[in-house]
C-alpha cells in the first residue's frame, strides 16, 4: 500500500490526516464461536482530507466484494428505519406524482425494506443489491431484485435493457463505494432525461459538531459534505437542486440532483442554506478538520475511565446493539468482555456471534431482563430514544443508560 495515497475523486496525494483510530477488523465481520481461534485481519483506520475538494476518506484495504457480498446487516429490524422508509415513499410520490407509469430503481436496496412501499403503490421497481443473502429476503417479500455491484457496467445494462429510471433512490450508498466516480457516472447513465435521484448519507459537518467518529469503519470508504458531492456530481454532468437535513445517522443530508441539462428544475431553499452551513462551518479550510483528534481522545479518556471506576466498583456494564459503529468505538478503547460483559441485538442474524476483534458476545435482548446490569451502554447512539422506550422496564432494579457520543451521558 502506498504511503501517499490519492484522492479518490481527483487523484490529488492525500498529506493530511483527519483522525487515525489505528487498527480495526472490518466491522460488520462477526465472528462465531468456532472462529474465535482464529487471527482477525485489521487494517490502519485513518482517515485523510484532500486540500482540493475537501473529500474526507479511507484508503481502500479490503475490496466491497468481500465486505458486501454477505452481509450482516438487515434494515428491517429497525422500527425508526422502516418508518423513516414509509415517509420518504410518501413525500416524493406526492412531490414529483409518480405513479404506475414510472420505473423506480433503488442502489443498495437491501431486505427491500424501502421498496415494498413502492410496491404496495404498484409503482414499478427494482432493487439493485450486491449481498445475495440480503437480495433473497427482499425477492422474499415481493420486492424485485438483482444481485450487482452498481456503476458504470451495471448503468449500462440497465441502459440496454431499457430500464432507466424516473427516480434512483441511494440510502446510506455513497459513503460506501471506493470508485465514487464510477458510481455517480452510472448514476448519470441509469438515469432518464428528466430522472431524478435522491441520495442520503451522514453528514460531515456532524460528525465533526457531534464527535461521531464512531462512524468511521472500513465500509464506508468517504465521508461527505455537500461541497464535496457538488464537486463529485458536477464532474458527471449531475446537478444538485435541493436538499433536505434529516436527523437519521445522527444527521443526515438528503440531496436532490438531476442532469445538469434538465431545465425543468429550479434551485430551493434547503440547497442555499446547507451550503450557507458549511461555509459558516468553514468545511473549506483544512485548519477545521485538524483539530477534530482532541475531540476524540476526550471521549476515549471519559468513557474509559468511566468503565475502570464501575469495574472498581464491581457493578455491570452491558451493551445494547452490534452496529458496526459500536465496533469502532469498542476496538478503539480495546474494550473487551472484562469491561463490557456482553451486548444485546434484535437482528438473529447477529445473536450468537462475537463483536469482531473485541470478542464481546452477542445475545438477544432477552438476556438483558435475566442478568439485570447497572448500566447499558448504547451503542446506535442514533436510536437512543427507540432503545430507551423499548428498554425502560431496567429502571426497575436501577438500571441506567448510557450513551459517549457526542460526549459521555448517563441517564
Amino acid at each position: 500500500m502506498s504511503n501517499h495515497p490519492q484522492c479518490r475523486f481527483d487523484g490529488e496525494p492525500l498529506n493530511d490526516v483527519f483522525v487515525d483510530l489505528g487498527l480495526s477488523p472490518l466491522s460488520n465481520s462477526y465472528l462465531k464461536e468456532s472462529e474465535l481461534h482464529k487471527p482477525e485481519p485489521k487494517y490502519p483506520l485513518k482517515t485523510f482530507i484532500c486540500p482540493k475538494c475537501f473529500l474526507v476518506q479511507l484508503e481502500e484495504f479490503e475490496s466491497p466484494q468481500n465486505i458486501f457480498s454477505d452481509y450482516a446487516y438487515f434494515s428491517s429490524f429497525s422500527e425508526s428505519w422502516l418508518k423513516h422508509a414509509k415517509e420518504y415513499t410518501d413525500k416524493i410520490v406526492k412531490r414529483f406524482a409518480f405513479n404506475n407509469s414510472h420505473f423506480v430503481i433503488e442502489i443498495a436496496s437491501n431486505d427491500g425494506y424501502l421498496l415494498k412501499n413502492f410496491v404496495e403503490r404498484e409503482i414499478p421497481c427494482l432493487g439493485i443489491e450486491p449481498a445475495e443473502n440480503v437480495a433473497e429476503v427482499a425477492e422474499k417479500n415481493g420486492v424485485p431484485s438483482i444481485v450487482k455491484f452498481f456503476g458504470v457496467k451495471t448503468a449500462t445494462e440497465l441502459k440496454n435493457n431499457n430500464q432507466l429510471a424516473d427516480l434512483i433512490i441511494g440510502n446510506n450508498v455513497l459513503a460506501h463505494v471506493p470508485d465514487i466516480n464510477d458510481f455517480v457516472n452510472g448514476l448519470a447513465i441509469a438515469l432518464k432525461e428528466n430522472g431524478v435521484i435522491t441520495m442520503e448519507f451522514p453528514h460531515l459537518l456532524q460528525l465533526i459538531k457531534n464527535n461521531q467518529f464512531d462512524t468511521i469503519y472500513h465500509e464506508h470508504f468517504s465521508y461527505l459534505s455537500l461541497l464535496a458531492v457538488e464537486k463529485i456530481f458536477s464532474k458527471h454532468n449531475l446537478k444538485i437542486f435541493d436538499v433536505e437535513e434529516l436527523s437519521t445517522h445522527g444527521g443526515s443530508l438528503r440531496i436532490y440532483a438531476t442532469h445538469i441539462k434538465n431545465s425543468n428544475v429550479s434551485e430551493y431553499s434547503g440547497l442555499f442554506k446547507a451550503r450557507n452551513d458549511e461555509v459558516v462551518a468553514k468545511l473549506n479550510d483544512l485548519d477545521t478538520y485538524k483539530i477534530f483528534p482532541e475531540k476524540v481522545e476526550k471521549i476515549r479518556t471519559d468513557l474509559l475511565s468511566f468503565f475502570q471506576t464501575v469495574k472498581n466498583k464491581g457493578k455491570q456494564i452491558v451493551g445494547y446493539g452490534a452496529p458496526a459503529k459500536g465496533n469502532t468505538l469498542l476496538n478503539f478503547l480495546n474494550v473487551k468482555s472484562d469491561l463490557l460483559s456482553y451486548t444485546v441485538d434484535r437482528s438473529p442474524h447477529k445473536q450468537n456471534h462475537y463483536l469482531p476483534g473485541t470478542r464481546i458476545p452477542i445475545f438477544d435482548p432477552e438476556k438483558i431482563f435475566e442478568t439485570k446490569p447497572d448500566y447499558i451502554l448504547i451503542l446506535p447512539w442514533n436510536l437512543k430514544d427507540e432503545i430507551i422506550e423499548q428498554m425502560s422496564a431496567i429502571r426497575n432494579w436501577g438500571g441506567k443508560f448510557v450513551v459517549a457520543i457526542p460526549e459521555l451521558e448517563i441517564f
